[in-house]
């Protein structure tokens, strides 16, 4: 860009040097020539001649005086309102220097100095440039010299050094960014954080604490007396039965009583099995049979059924019933409602509970049984499977469960009903011999005394003879006929356990075996008549 030239302007009256004494420069003058004194060159002293053609005709174009103003002399030499001021030169034009990269230290003496101070710090003097272009001199002097807006001589303004300007605190700036960034970026994480924490109680995955396996966890068998122990080694040896027959089926279970495929269930479980094959058997490992029924007893509500060509069979252990104890803990396993395997557990809340069962059906036979009563739970299914001791030893037959509002009996609970704490089972001894003789002899034997009895009498104990009471009450040759007892005799007591019922005093005698020798209390004459003890011995009857 070029640089700016002054131009000439013609004078005017109030721009015309005044009148000065000899000897004394005009203000308007000295400035003149101090500025033009700048550029030319040092300053002349005003005495001296002029030292060629151009100077002298710059200072022929000067008049030396002018009359003095009407108006008095005004020392700022303000010009009227609206008038132009007096010409200035224009600021030197700055040429900057190229700056080096950031990080690149300067070479020793290329500082630019402040504006006004020469090069070499000499403060400027005669012919020296002071730094500036065009000779420029930085100093000054008061002696006039030529007007360079007057004589058109192109003013060169000096060059401005460059400086350099003000750094702003980028750095500091960065940093309060910077924190209010991370300000907002770890409030808004903890509030996510606090939220997911209030909602979820941690900010990790839930875990939940699990206690270590221990062998058995791992596999290893559990105590033998404890439940699960009983468990593993009685599962192998029970079955679950289905008989056909009649346009009905019916679900059981049974066990296993010897190698050769005898599995002892309930009567009424086999019940309406018609014809080989109608009983399916099925075994704890999935395998399964078709068994038949070689033997049945309804008054003990027993029968047997024998699989044949079946390997690997677990028998139970058989236990002793009379050794049994109130309160003994006992395992019921069976197939409740069609669910093969399962296992229960309960006490034994009694023994030597009468209860009959069945009969229900026509052509159905009342069983009579002696019962252990449990509080292991047994549902319909569980009919045939085994009770258990603490030590894995069978004590008794699940038969029959006191259903809700009936009587004892499993066709009762299989209208509708279910455990509700009160299940009987026959007791094994008496199991065994049924069974035994079952096996043998395909039927068994019931002991009796060989009266009977009155099912209408309401009173306590069990009176011989019907209503009108005739001689054929007693079996002539019998066991009663023999001991002396006569029709109309009420029995009380059979050993020391009382009779309140007919129903209860069969089931007391069949708790014995054919040959067994008993104490009957026996009442004559009425409620007020005597009472004496005679003994008997139990005879043998079949069907």
């Amino acid at each position: 860009m070029d640089e700016p030239k002054a131009t000439r302007q013609e004078p005017k009256w109030w721009s015309r040097p005044r009148w000065a004494p000899p000897g004394r420069a005009e203000p308007a003058a000295e400035s003149a020539r101090a500025t033009a004194a700048g550029v030319a060159g040092p300053a002349q002293d005003a005495s001296s001649p002029p030292d060629g053609p151009e100077e002298t005709a710059a200072a022929a174009s000067v008049p030396s005086a002018r009359p003095e103003p009407l108006h008095g002399v005004d020392p700022y030499s303000t010009p009227p309102y609206g008038g132009p001021g007096p010409w200035a030169p224009a600021p030197p034009v700055q040429r900057p220097a190229a700056t080096p990269p950031h990080g690149v230290t300067l070479p020793s003496g290329t500082t630019t100095p402040p504006y006004g101070v020469p090069v070499d710090g000499s403060g400027g003097g005669a012919g020296g440039s002071g730094g500036f272009e065009d000779g420029f001199d930085g100093g000054r002097t008061d002696a006039p010299g030529p007007d360079p807006l007057q004589d058109g001589t192109t003013v060169h303004q000096p060059a401005l050094p460059l400086q350099q300007a003000p750094q702003r605190p980028r750095r500091a700036s960065r940093l309060v960014v910077g924190g209010l960034v991370l300000a907002l970026v770890a409030g808004g994480a903890g509030g996510l954080i606090g939220a997911y924490i209030e909602r979820n109680g941690t900010v990790s995955d839930v875990e939940l604490p699990q206690t270590a396996a221990g062998p058995a966890g791992e596999g290893g068998e559990r105590p033998e007396g404890s439940t699960a122990g009983i468990a593993r080694r009685t599962l192998p040896g029970v079955v679950t039965l289905h008989a056909a027959g009649g346009g009905a089926e019916a679900t059981g279970t049974g066990f296993v009583l010897d190698k050769r495929g005898h599995i002892l269930t309930n009567n009424h479980v086999v019940e309406s099995a018609e014809g080989s094959g109608a009983v399916r058997v099925t075994f704890n490992g999935g395998q399964t049979a078709t068994g038949e029924v070689i033997g049945s007893d309804g008054g003990y509500d027993l029968a047997v059924v024998k699989v044949s060509h079946v390997s690997g069979l677990t028998p139970l252990p058989l236990g002793n019933s009379d050794a049994v104890r109130v309160g003994d803990p006992v395992i019921a396993f069976g197939a409740p409602f069609d669910l093969e395997g399962t296992v229960t557990t309960g006490i034994v809340s009694a023994k030597e509970r009468p209860i009959t069962a069945g009969g229900g059906e026509p052509g159905s036979e009342l069983s009579y049984v002696d019962a252990l009563q449990t509080d292991a739970p047994i549902n319909p299914g569980n009919s045939g499977g085994p009770l258990v001791d603490g030590r894995g030893r069978v004590i008794g037959v699940n038969s029959a469960i006191k259903g809700g509002g009936g009587d004892p009996g499993m066709p009762d609970a299989e209208a509708g009903g279910g455990s509700v704490g009160l299940g009987f089972a026959i007791p094994v001894n008496q199991a065994r011999r049924v069974a035994e003789e079952l096996i043998n002899e395909g039927r068994a034997t019931h002991p009796v005394i060989g009266v009977y009895l009155d099912t209408e009498y309401e009173g306590e104990g069990a009176r011989i003879g019907g209503a009108g009471g005739n001689g054929a009450a007693v079996v002539r040759g019998g066991p009663a006929h023999k001991a002396g007892l006569k029709e109309g005799d009420v029995i009380t007591k059979v050993g020391d356990k009382l009779v309140t019922s007919g129903e209860e005093l069969i089931v007391r005698i069949r708790s014995h075996r054919p040959g067994d020798a008993l104490e009957l209390t026996v009442r004559r004459g009425g409620a007020d008549g005597t009472q004496r003890t005679v003994s008997v011995t139990l005879g043998s009857a079949t069907g």
